[in-house]
């Protein structure tokens, strides 16, 4: 254990400094370990095993051999255990609000609302496990039939990243123990204490040994340990999250043993602001859409389209109200952007305000790094005069910075929002009905935001087209049949019998 706490837990139990490996923590078999650091005074304050490909194999076949047995549990059984773990997190959402805030950077109250946000998706699949459905027919031969039975495909492993590593984690899980399948989570370094945090929460709700284990390792492993997990024999199915260029690797990985992948990768997402849209409401929703997280999420505005009638009102709103966000800790109650989780988001950050300015963009409030403050802090920015050349158009940003650009036409907007590899989300803002149903279809996105900044729910498939990945996660039906197979059975009943 650390000798000194930044923070304390009501239930310190909650802490994991170990691997969890068939229901037991457990160090790397080199017993190595890596540092956890607070992105907000880079305090170093814990440390996890660094797990390396030797390390691997015991995870999966514990996994295979939980599997085994687990995928034959009742599926209501699987629901009250999904609802135990739901009620149990529920009990410790301040403790994991606390572990996301030193882990992420991002303040208390962001956590607090990652919590909420990821405890739908257990309450959601709880209810999904009781609904897989398989079907009977009657082929075009009429003494047969056929049916078709719904099966869980095996031992799943989950590749998370940082920004949302409690939310990521239970949407992925409890997807896959609502299917009756295994799963082996390897966390993001920089986030493993919140991730082992859920896994003792599921042992708690009854989950057996093996059925949820989690592989920690450092950033410099990180891409072995993930190909060996990814080419293992015995896993069957594969979930990342990450940038695209990651899961690019990631699928040719699962491509040797043809795994079942689902992808949700980077995104570049344009947000337009037509002459009529609602002002007030567009601001709104684009304050939490660029700034939550200190803008670290795929689904973030990336480029912000105005048109030209309302750029210079809406370039006012937003810097006014951007004006009043206050950069600093996390765990203080006056701060409402925190910090970036690692040093390279400032980086890239100072590459992308000077690529802006060198080509012509105005900065109007920020664009550098906070004096006084320890941590990995950037300014809340926002740049106008923004054009196509620049970097920030074709690289997704993930930081606080917010360009905005302006347009003219419809048909102009829609070409300069489509024009990018990526096609995670959408959002636009106006009040002409027939406008919102032509966008809606000629936007190239997964998700669209209508009016709106939220595009995601437990409720609701997530996932985009195009370079930001296939699959989804969430929603009825499509989430959970990403972790199950389905098995063809034809029967031959014969003439009927005369009596």
């Amino acid at each position: 254990m650390p000798k000194q706490l930044p923070f304390k837990l009501d239930d310190q139990s909650l802490l994991h400094e170990s691997s969890l490996l068939n229901g037991e923590w457990v160090p790397s078999r080199s017993h190595e370990t890596f540092d956890v650091e607070d992105p907000g005074s880079r305090q170093i304050f814990a440390s996890c095993p660094v797990n390396k490909v030797q390390d691997v194999n015991e995870f999966v076949t514990t996994s295979q051999a939980a599997f085994l047995k687990y995928q034959h549990v009742n599926p209501r059984q699987r629901a009250k255990m999904l609802l135990e773990w739901h009620r149990l997190i529920t009990n410790a959402r301040e403790d994991i609000a606390k572990l996301v805030t030193y882990e992420t950077g991002k303040p208390l109250t962001e956590a607090r609302g990652e919590v909420d946000y990821a405890l739908g998706f257990a309450w959601w699949f709880a209810g999904e496990a009781e609904r897989i459905r398989g079907s009977v027919a009657i082929p075009s031969i009429s003494d047969r039939r056929t049916f078709v039975v719904k099966q869980p495909i095996g031992v799943s492993v989950a590749l998370v990243p940082w920004n949302f590593p409690v939310a990521m984690i239970i949407r992925k899980v409890a997807a896959a123990l609502a299917a009756g399948c295994s799963m082996i989570v390897k966390p993001s370094p920089e986030t493993p204490l919140s991730v082992l945090a859920l896994g003792d929460l599921a042992l708690r709700a009854g989950f057996p040994p093996g059925v949820l284990n989690i592989i920690t390792t450092d950033n410099s492993n990180t891409p072995a340990v993930s190909e060996a997990l990814c080419k293992h024999p015995l896993v069957r199915k594969v979930t990342f999250t990450g940038s695209t260029a990651v899961g690019r690797v990631i699928a040719k990985h699962c491509s040797d043993g043809l795994k079942k992948v689902t992808m949700e990768l980077g995104g570049n997402c344009p947000f337009i602001v037509f002459n009529d849209g609602d002002l007030d409401q567009a601001v709104a929703a684009l304050m939490i859409l660029k700034w939550r997280t200190a803008g670290q999420a795929c689904t973030h505005a990336n480029r912000v389209y105005v048109q030209s009638g309302v750029y210079d009102e809406f370039a006012k709103r937003m810097l006014q109200a951007t004006r009043q966000l206050r950069v600093g800790h996390g765990a203080d109650s006056s701060t409402t952007m925190g910090a970036l989780t690692t040093p390279r988001g400032i980086e890239k950050l100072e590459k992308h305000v000077a690529d802006a300015v060198s080509k012509g963009g105005k900065v109007l409030c920020g664009g550098k790094t906070p004096s006084g403050l320890d941590g990995y802090f950037f300014e809340p920015t926002i740049i106008s005069g923004m054009t196509s050349s620049m970097l920030t158009t074709n690289e997704e940003i993930f930081g606080p910075l917010l360009g905005l650009y302006r347009f003219e036409t419809e048909e102009e907007a829609v070409e300069a929002a489509n024009n990018t590899s990526m096609g995670l989300a959408s959002y636009f803002f106006t009040r002409d009905v027939n406008r919102t149903w032509r966008l809606l279809e000629n936007l190239e996105a997964g998700m669209v935001g209508m009016n709106t900044g939220n595009s995601s729910a437990a409720e609701s498939p997530f996932g985009g087209i195009k370079e930001s990945g296939y699959g989804k996660e969430a929603g009825k039906d499509v989430a959970i049949e990403e972790y199950l197979i389905q098995k063809t059975g034809t029967l031959t009943v014969g003439p009927t019998s005369k009596l």
